[in-house]
């Protein structure tokens, strides 16, 4: 046998083991480089192991020590198994040094300023009303806690674990990457999920996830998600899929004329969350940044006649309920007939309700095509509280307060209706139901 040929059959067995090697990445790689983390990681946090081969971080050789590595006196790094200093909080520091573009827009970003809530009246309802273990298990969960290292070290057990997206880590930056891409998979396709927004985005005083589920747009991700392309890379909607929008999509998703951006508010024109909604700086562009996205499945007079129907419910919101209901608090606090501290009269309950929970349900409704939560779960739970308790409570505190405000137009049907007004009404009965 010729001697070349015969070299090359030798070296066969190490040159597929190479092409081997290759075909898988570099996983193989990754796993030497580090492989002290793995070997003992392997046994004692198994699936945490196996979510990262998983991932397109083993893929592309990134290792556990490349994210948690830390230096000595850095905070919170701590002396680990004679392996070095590690941190076990990856702060969006660590992340922007791969990933730069995402980092800089998710720290302009309202999410990574969640933990400032801190200050708000949600926080005193958390803190203080119900107690600061209630907070720590549930508001500063989604919004972030401001973690703590204690004097010997450790991560203080009221401020860690936490992913809150808006957490403040010890490096000092804001933000937890975490609390979307979930670890140590950090799937593209969980992310897009849109119950990883439903996290948060939920229950009786932002229910954004039960809003989507009603609206169509939720009934036809249902329905179609085998055809979505959830995992692909490249993911522009009306290319890479067709069948339906989730929450990512509209969001924060690429277009044909968008990249993907990690700034939540880009494409957002009103603030829906305080007691009167405002449009926010710049909300032209943002607005057209928003249509753009509707027009890759809806017509230009369908995404505009919805924009003026929005528009129309907000105002509707400010006008007749949000700023009324503002003035005749503000003049009781003026005149000294409520205390400067929150929650000690029925009223401001009342109030917190009627604009916290179902002012926000009835706005957020209207801006996500949710009509049960506009309507039932919305406005007819604000004119509920308006009229029956609010207005009622605040003439127990100073009669005539409400005067002014119901003068308004809006508010005249409280002065009776015209018998004209109540035949219409009645003959309508009378034609639709028989009675």
């Amino acid at each position: 046998m010729d001697g070349k040929v015969l070299k090359i059959m030798r070296a066969l067995p190490a040159v597929l083991a190479g092409v081997a090697l290759m075909l898988s990445g570099v996983t193989a790689y990754a796993e030497t480089k580090d492989n002290a983390c793995v070997t003992c990681h392997g046994s004692s946090t198994k699936s945490i192991v196996g979510q990262w081969r998983e991932s397109q971080h083993a893929k592309h050789g990134i290792n556990c020590v490349d994210c948690h590595v830390a230096k000595k006196g850095a905070p919170g790094a701590r002396e680990h198994m004679g392996q070095g200093y590690v941190s076990p909080i990856v702060s969006p520091n660590v992340c922007g040094k791969c990933h730069p573009n995402e980092q800089k827009e998710f720290t302009a970003s309202h999410h990574s300023k969640a933990a400032k809530f801190i200050g708000s009246l949600d926080n005193v309802l958390g803190e203080i009303i119900e107690g600061s273990p209630a907070a720590n298990s549930g508001c500063k969960q989604c919004h972030g806690s401001t973690v703590i290292i204690d004097k010997d070290g450790k991560l203080d057990p009221t401020t860690w674990p936490n992913s809150g997206i808006g957490r403040v880590n010890p490096d000092g930056s804001e933000g937890a990457c975490s609390a979307c891409h979930m670890r140590h998979t950090f799937s593209i396709a969980q992310v897009r999920e849109p119950d990883i927004c439903g996290k948060c985005h939920m229950g009786p005083d932002h229910p954004q996830i039960e809003i989507y589920n009603e609206s169509k747009h939720g009934i036809a991700f249902k329905a179609y998600r085998n055809k979505m392309n959830m995992d692909k890379h490249k993911w522009v909607v009306g290319e890479d899929y067709t069948a339906a929008p989730v929450c990512a999509t509209c969001h924060m998703s690429a277009t044909s004329k968008q990249p993907v951006t990690h700034d939540i508010g880009a494409r957002i024109s009103w603030t829906l969350r305080p007691a009167v909604s405002f449009k926010l700086e710049n909300w032209e562009a943002k607005r057209d940044n928003m249509k753009e996205v509707c027009s890759n499945c809806h017509s230009g007079s369908y995404v505009n006649n919805f924009y003026s129907q929005f528009d129309g419910a907000v105002n509707l919101y400010n006008e007749k309920f949000g700023k009324p209901a503002k003035s005749i608090m503000d003049k009781l606090y003026a005149e000294k007939l409520l205390t400067d501290t929150p929650f000690d009269e029925k009223i401001e309950w009342t109030y917190y309700l009627m604009w916290h929970h179902e002012g926000r349900r009835a706005r957020h409704g209207a801006s996500m095509m949710g009509p049960d939560y506009t309507q039932w779960h919305g406005f007819f739970e604000v004119a509920n509280r308006f009229y029956n308790e609010l207005l009622p409570e605040a003439e127990e505190l100073k009669k005539g307060v409400t005067e002014e405000v119901l003068r308004a137009e809006y508010h005249k049907w409280k002065s009776g209706m015209s018998k004209e007004d109540r035949e219409k009404i009645l003959e309508f009965y009378k034609s639709r139901y028989g009675q």
